[in-house]
């Protein structure tokens, strides 16, 4: 499967993975993530029932606060 991950082609070897999968492949270990497939918003909750095909569009964005 090729997806867009992050604005860059990414290749994986399945038909479709959930976006909790995508995750934990490519280790984000950040605690505060937000997720969009095809530019809508994933929550945290339905990561794991949200599947990407191919050639979907996925972004992953580490929130990071500071001052």
């Amino acid at each position: 499967m090729k997806i867009i991950l992050n604005n860059k082609d990414e290749v994986f070897e399945a038909e479709s993975l959930s976006i909790a999968d995508i995750i934990k492949i490519k280790n984000y270990t950040f605690r505060l993530l937000v997720t969009k497939l095809n530019d809508k918003l994933v929550k945290q909750n339905d990561r794991a029932t949200t599947y990407a095909k191919e050639g979907d569009n996925v972004l992953v964005l580490h929130l990071i606060s500071g001052g």
